[in-house]
C-alpha cells in the first residue's frame, strides 16, 4: 500500500505528463506486442504491431516512448575500464561548440572594419543569395564595381581574423 502511494504521488507530481490513453494504447502495444513474440519466436517490429492494432505506426512510438523511463544525460552508457562514456557525451551540439562561438565573434570583429556599403553588398550576396547583377542594380553601381567592393571586403575580413 505505502509503494503504491509513493507510486500514485510520483505520477501526479510528475514535471512530465503522459496522458491516461497513451498509456492504455501503450499498455495494448506492449500486450500485442508479447504475443507476436509468442507466435512468431522473435520480436516483431513497429510496423507490425501496429498493424495488429489497427494504429497508426507513428502512435505506437509515440505510446511506447512516453511509457519509458527517463535517462539521466549523466548515466554511463559504456565504460573500458577506465573512463565512462555518459549519454551526454552522444548528444553534442555541433552548432554552438566552443570554436563556432570563436569563429563568430571573430566574423563579427572583422566585419566591424567594413564601410556600410560593404555590409550591405555582403548582406545582399551571401545573407539574401543576389546575383552580383542584382545587388549592382539595388546599390546603384555597376556589377564590376560590385565584384571589386564584395572581393576586396572579403580579403578585408580574412586579415581581420587572421589578427
Amino acid at each position: 500500500m505505502i509503494a503504491g502511494e509513493i507510486r500514485r504521488y510520483l505520477r501526479d507530481n510528475s514535471a512530465v505528463r503522459v496522458s491516461r490513453s497513451m498509456r492504455d494504447t501503450a499498455y495494448r502495444v506492449l500486450q500485442v506486442k508479447e504475443k507476436l513474440t509468442a507466435e512468431q519466436q522473435r520480436e516483431p517490429d513497429i510496423t507490425k504491431i501496429a498493424k495488429a492494432l489497427g494504429l497508426p505506426t507513428q502512435e505506437v512510438y509515440f505510446a511506447l516512448d512516453a511509457i519509458s523511463e527517463p535517462v539521466s544525460i549523466y548515466e554511463p552508457v559504456f565504460s573500458d575500464g577506465g573512463e565512462s562514456i555518459c549519454v551526454m557525451d552522444q548528444i553534442g551540439d555541433e552548432r554552438n561548440t566552443d570554436d563556432a562561438w570563436i569563429e563568430r565573434l571573430s566574423l563579427s570583429e572583422a566585419m566591424r572594419s567594413l564601410d556600410e556599403r560593404e555590409k550591405r553588398i555582403l548582406a545582399l550576396r551571401f545573407y539574401d543569395g543576389r546575383t552580383q547583377m542584382e545587388v549592382a542594380a539595388e546599390v546603384g553601381i555597376s556589377q564590376a564595381q560590385v565584384s571589386r567592393l564584395e572581393k576586396n571586403a572579403i580579403e578585408q575580413i580574412k586579415k581581420g581574423i587572421k589578427d
